[in-house]
């Protein structure tokens, strides 16, 4: 069993379908055969409320329950923006709103998903807006600070006990404006494309270090690396990508640099991203990634 105060792992439905893999199963292999007990799980507005005031929650509630029968804990993302393209995850029917309209409409809803989980001892922290204020990736992105401090303001009225984590961007960023979060969350990506290319983080451990003793410094707030790049990053999807493609931006020699490159930083905990990939790597008859994951974390 993977240490959960070490070692976390995001879960996406939405990234299962793109593998074209079984959530269930996959989950199920995420605990079972991995021993993950830390989970990031997502409640995708576009899946729960596909209608006004009609919500179908069965598939979330299965996932908390996967996870509740081994006694692990679940960090629950809240509102519009969450991990996995498209990144903002709005309703049609919500985005063709006025946007009062609309921000009426997603306090309602983050309302509803705090209540409905907030009686649940295995959620024990919530993710406001992941990357809330990085505009320039994803689809329907809609960057608003004040109405960012609303669903604050929401999340702590009904939950005042439990941690808020929030991350500002990707690799960088202090939270200098309000919201100010309970815990601050880092993303750490090594290897990405862009512009025709593959590039090398200049992020080193230090920087990360650095900008965690800023944080306690100046709010006396934790943070921990919420996003750990354990997947490939390409010219084009993961599934779209050959084999030899996307070892080049991840591999086994890979996992384990990232892995050192994290637990450099000397953060106490580290959310891994990937999980999904390295489900249908495993099916496609390729366990190493799966092993190189897990040999490095035990």
């Amino acid at each position: 069993m993977i240490d959960a105060k070490k070692y976390g792992v995001s879960f996406s439905i939405k990234q299962c379908r793109n593998f074209e893999i079984d959530p269930k199963t996959t989950l199920k292999w995420l605990i079972e055969d991995m021993g993950f007990r830390r989970f990031r799980l997502m409640s995708y507005w576009n899946e729960l409320e596909i209608k006004p005031g009609i919500y179908d929650f069965s598939e979330l509630d299965s996932q908390i329950k996967a996870v509740e029968k081994v006694n692990g804990e679940i960090t629950l993302c809240l509102g519009a923006r969450q991990p996995r393209w498209p990144e903002n995850h709005w309703p049609d029917w919500a985005w063709e709103l006025p946007k009062e309209a609309r921000t009426t409409a997603l306090m309602e809803f983050v309302e509803v998903v705090v209540k409905r989980y907030q009686k649940n001892d295995i959620v024990v922290s919530w993710q406001l807006e992941n990357e809330a204020l990085l505009e320039s990736f994803g689809q329907r992105s809609e960057v608003d600070r004040t109405r960012l401090r609303q669903e604050y303001e929401v999340v702590k009225k009904l939950d005042p006990k439990r941690p808020v984590i929030m991350t500002t961007s990707t690799s960088w960023g202090i939270p200098l404006r309000k919201p100010i979060p309970d815990i601050v969350g880092f993303s750490l990506y090594n290897i990405v494309f862009d512009k025709g290319a593959y590039h090398r983080s200049l992020y080193f451990p230090f920087v990360f270090r650095l900008r965690a003793a800023f944080i306690a410094l100046i709010h006396r707030k934790p943070s921990f690396i919420h996003e750990l790049q354990l997947e490939p990053w390409g010219p084009k999807a993961i599934w779209e990508m050959p084999i030899s493609e996307q070892d080049k931006s991840m591999n086994t020699q890979q996992i384990e640099e990232n892995l050192q490159i994290a637990k450099a930083t000397k953060l106490k905990t580290i959310d891994l991203w990937g999980g999904e990939w390295w489900y249908w790597r495993a099916q496609n008859g390729d366990q190493a990634i799966a092993n190189a994951v897990k040999n490095n974390l035990l």
